[in-house]
């Protein structure tokens, strides 16, 4: 006579809480561990939030000029991070009224 596990009626009900019990240890060591990954890792950023943000703020300046200097050879008008904003701010509430529109037609259906 061959005795599988899977024909034993608590075989089911002993992997279940052994899933339960290794998913509660994992959440109790996330909940519990002093410290973070970062402090685990010995992880520190390569540079501060300040220096991150004028990077950034370079990095547009830089895209803008890039941009424009095309236009320029191509006899376009130059575009300004002013012109842009106005240019998103304008296609966010065309994109808000086509989505109230939509909403309406939904609750009319």
């Amino acid at each position: 006579m061959q005795f599988y596990l899977a024909d034993d009626p608590y075989f089911g009900i002993a992997m279940v809480v052994m899933l339960v019990v290794i998913l509660g240890i994992f959440i109790a060591i996330g909940k519990w561990y002093p410290g973070s990954g970062a402090d685990v890792l010995d992880w520190k950023p390569t540079r501060s939030y300040e220096d991150e943000v004028r990077l950034e703020l370079e990095d547009v300046d830089q895209m803008l000029e890039a941009q424009n200097e095309r236009r320029r050879k191509s006899g376009r008008p130059e575009i300004s991070e002013d012109g842009i904003r106005a240019e998103v701010e304008a296609e966010e509430r065309w994109r808000a009224e086509r989505a109230a529109e939509f909403r309406e037609g939904e609750d009319d259906a």
